[in-house]
């Protein structure tokens, strides 16, 4: 899944700090892949890959909530994100709703 950049707002350090994860994840990617070329023992491999996903649970709750805050919402008395700001009230529930179940799968 890709971020489009207006997507989120430009929090400064809340968004550093999400790149900077994302870089730890994609160097646990990286990792990951270099145990399985060297034949790693699997279940040292099964772990890295629950620690993979639990970072990346992380990250998606973070960009949820900050959906729900400044996309949906608005954040602040902030206007709402333009792709969210002409959408009915139900509309954005079932936005969310289906961000949820893709998220939770």
């Amino acid at each position: 899944m890709m971020l489009k950049a207006t997507s989120m707002p430009d929090a400064g350090p809340d968004r550093t700090r999400l790149r900077h994860r994302l870089k730890r994840i994609a160097g646990q990617v990286s990792g990951i892949q270099r145990m399985v070329e060297e034949g790693r023992y699997c279940a040292d491999i099964l772990t890295q890959i629950a620690a993979l996903r639990s970072a990346l649970d992380a990250v998606g709750v973070e960009v949820l909530s900050d959906h729900m805050a400044h996309c949906v919402s608005g954040h602040a008395g902030a206007k709402p994100h333009p792709e969210a700001a002409g959408k009915t009230a139900a509309e954005l529930q079932e936005e969310v709703r289906v961000l949820l179940g893709r998220f939770l799968r």
